[in-house]
């Protein structure tokens, strides 16, 4: 995100009502219409209407219309965008999910080099869209958005990023097999798409802590 993007985001989100209204967005499995949030928020709609309106300009709201027939004006439903912070309220479906999955591919003798190749495509799409800079600049930036808090040193030859926050430890203890080397394929599928740099080493949870990729610089 551009940092004018960005503070126009935080803005945004620093009116208390507009922060109120956006974790309520985050929490819901789905699209809630001003009414919902109203009663929800104990708010009248006109209240809420423009706060929605202020966060949909500045992209954090997707809306879809949800037409009446010929009778009264479409209701709007607001989601967040697909690209919103999350601020880390996941739907409580999404923790589930990715239990059950794990659980399903584990029994299913899923290895972890099969997990690395399902996720080298997701890598590539996340290169594809990540800007200026070097591969190690750009792939920091890229496990910064996903909560990885990465550290990186480089002495020209070399890259190293450590990852100082796993935000799927408690899936990657239950499944390093899986997770990590899910995590590995993502980040080899970016470094391949972007270019510039060769994945010389990749650390996982079972190897030493904290975790880190080590990229050699071409």
């Amino acid at each position: 995100m551009e940092p004018q993007a960005r503070l126009a985001v935080l803005k945004a989100l620093g009116d208390n009502t507009r922060y109120a209204i956006y974790l309520e967005l985050a929490r819901s499995a789905s699209p809630l219409s001003t009414q919902d949030i109203a009663e929800t928020l104990g708010l009248h709609p006109n209240t809420v209407r423009p706060h929605l309106e202020r966060m949909r300009d500045v992209g954090l709201l997707d809306v879809e219309v949800e037409a009446r027939g010929s009778v009264g004006r479409p209701q709007h439903r607001y989601s967040l965008a697909a690209d919103a912070p999350s601020l880390g309220l996941e739907p409580a479906a999404f923790p589930l999910l990715a239990r059950l999955l794990l659980g399903a591919a584990a029994g299913a003798g899923v290895a972890g080099e099969d997990a690395a190749v399902a996720s080298r495509e997701q890598g590539r799409a996340m290169a594809a869209r990540s800007g200026h800079g070097s591969c190690a600049q750009a792939l920091t930036r890229a496990l910064d958005e996903l909560g990885f808090d990465p550290a990186t040193a480089d002495d020209g030859e070399f890259a190293t990023i450590a990852f100082t926050h796993c935000p799927y430890r408690e899936l990657a203890e239950a499944h390093p097999e899986l997770v990590c080397h899910l995590h590995r394929g993502l980040v080899e599928g970016f470094v391949e798409e972007h270019g510039g740099a060769d994945v010389a080493h990749f650390g996982t949870l079972v190897d030493r802590e904290p975790c880190q990729v080590v990229l050699s610089v071409e």
